[in-house]
């Protein structure tokens, strides 16, 4: 068995204690342990244009030699080989939580927070010197709550006006003529359920047929509705209904996960990966400031964007509820990840005001304790260069006033009292946030990808470089720290669709060997 002096650490695995969390004692020796392994891929993935499913795995699925090693590594520390996925570069061993203890030299204790108890550590993992040039991260050692979900829900006295999907479809003048036939729209969800009443009575008021919805369990989540609008349940019948109304020939395949970072990137991979529903959207509702994850954790997600990229799956990340500082009580800046990665859409707030099916006016969705758009500028992305040349040079407020990865990238309606009709448990309600918009986007995407016959695949390149004119800049309002303005800003990106401009344009475009694909490094932590 490896002894200690031959492990090192896994470099930006450290783990942060929860402040305030309250320690319980050590796990139980005998306690079942999961854990997630990925490997860092073989070569730099290509995001230019799309691949096939079998070139993908040709040039960036782990190498056998390299899974064999861990697997060696499993057997010599008494732990079992669950799952072995090449394309996906993963790895799945369990055992008692003496033995990972023992296998990655970390302390396993339980703590209390907020009502909820998680088995915790802290620190980095350690590996074997001789894997840690393979390995990318280690998840589920730690299976503390990892994500919110970005919705809002209104209060009754506080509607100023409520729409359908429909309606926005309407106002945000997405293409007619297709209704999404042949596209899989993938959904992350760490938590709740749906009801098949629920849909079915929704998408009849609506008078359009009901789309077909599949549930994927991963890591033992699975629909689970809980029975209160105000649980999780919000959020997927919030994602579910936005998406289904604007595409409801598409398919909707929701990933259901634990809320842990481990449950997060493995539902992630498995919708990217999955050669059964292929999606060529990827929705996701959930976030947590950058703060609050491991630095490897938010490498191997990014990772995984980028194969989303490679594959021609187009990703929509909410940039979070709580303006420019994220909901973080330290009076700096911060950004939502997953919405920062450069390889997710960025999908900002605004509030949405029309008169007879016509839109008169569109600002920053910014209602103080009520909930504002998030954005901002990353502490650990560098600027991509579709946003350098095209002379966007994003500067945090932050003391450093450092130039970094700005977000969001568009936006949509947010806010509750402008917000979208929605049933969630037997009940027609209100809800807004910024992850109503992320499936508005990805259903926007579905029809333009029928109409295309081809994905869209990486949006962002094209976005910033042959698509901003297609977009309506907002130019009022502020999320607390940042101030819309015109072209890009840190509230609401480049603006919201103009869905038939967005189609036209991208029927004609440039190919996509003519645009220089972005490659972004993960910075040092400032």
């Amino acid at each position: 068995m490896e002894s200690h002096f031959e492990k090192v650490p896994l470099p930006r695995s450290e783990r942060m204690p929860i402040a305030g969390a309250r320690a319980l004692g050590a796990v139980d020796p005998g306690e079942r342990v999961e854990v997630s392994i990925y490997l860092k891929p073989r070569s730099t993935v290509p995001t230019g244009g799309a691949l096939s499913r079998e070139q993908y795995v040709a040039s960036q699925a782990a190498h056998p030699d390299d899974l064999a090693r861990v697997e060696a590594f499993a057997h010599e520390h008494d732990l079992s080989v669950v799952e072995v996925d090449a394309a996906r570069r993963l790895v799945v061993l369990a055992g008692t939580a003496a033995a990972m203890a023992a296998a990655f030299d970390v302390q396993l204790d339980r703590f209390e927070h907020s009502g909820v108890t998680y088995r915790g550590r802290s620190g980095p993992v350690f590996v074997p010197a001789k894997l840690a040039s393979i390995i990318q991260g280690v998840f589920g050692l730690d299976d503390r709550p990892q994500a919110q979900p970005r919705l809002r829900r209104s209060q009754p006295l506080q509607v100023t006006a409520s729409y359908t999907p429909t309606e926005l479809a309407r106002l945000y003048n997405f293409p007619t003529g297709g209704n999404g036939q042949g596209q899989s729209i993938a959904m992350i969800e760490l938590g709740g359920g749906y009801r098949s009443r629920d849909l079915r009575a929704y998408f009849q008021q609506l008078g359009i047929p009901k789309p077909k919805v599949v549930g994927v369990s991963v890591d033992g989540g699975h629909n689970a509705p809980v029975g209160s609008p105000d649980s999780a349940d919000g959020e997927v019948l919030l994602d579910i209904e936005v998406a289904g109304a604007v595409a409801p020939g598409a398919r909707i395949v929701v990933y259901f996960a634990p809320n842990t970072d481990r449950g997060f990137l493995d539902a992630v991979t498995a919708a990217i990966h999955d050669t059964r529903h292929a999606p060529s959207v990827l929705s996701i509702s959930w976030g947590a400031p950058e703060s609050a994850w491991t630095l490897q954790a938010m490498q191997a997600m990014d990772q995984a964007f980028q194969a989303a990229a490679a594959l021609g799956v187009t990703v929509f990340c909410a940039a979070g509820d709580r303006g420019s500082s994220d909901g973080v009580e330290d009076g700096l800046a911060h950004v939502d990840f997953p919405a920062s990665s450069p390889f997710a859409v960025a999908c900002g707030g605004t509030r949405l005001e029309s008169q007879n099916g016509t839109l008169l006016k569109e600002i920053v969705w910014n209602d103080g304790e009520g909930g504002a758009t998030g954005g901002g500028v990353s502490d650990v992305f560098e600027i991509p260069v579709w946003q350098s040349q095209t002379g966007i040079l994003p500067a945090s407020i932050n003391p450093d006033h450092h130039i970094g990865r700005g977000l969001p990238d568009i936006a949509g309606d947010a806010d509750p009292a402008t917000g979208y009709q929605i049933r969630v448990d037997g009940q027609m309600l209100v809800f807004g946030g910024t992850s109503a918009v992320a499936p508005l986007w990805a259903g926007l995407i579905a029809l333009i990808n029928q109409q295309l016959g081809t994905p869209v695949g990486y949006l962002n390149p094209l976005l910033y470089q042959q698509l901003s004119q297609q977009l309506r800049s907002i130019t009022l309002g502020d999320n607390g720290g940042y101030q819309a303005g015109p072209g890009w800003d840190a509230c609401t990106g480049l603006g919201a669709p103009d869905g038939s401009a967005l189609l036209s344009a991208l029927q004609n475009r440039q190919p996509a060997e003519a645009i220089q694909a972005a490659r972004t490094e993960t910075a040092e932590a400032r």
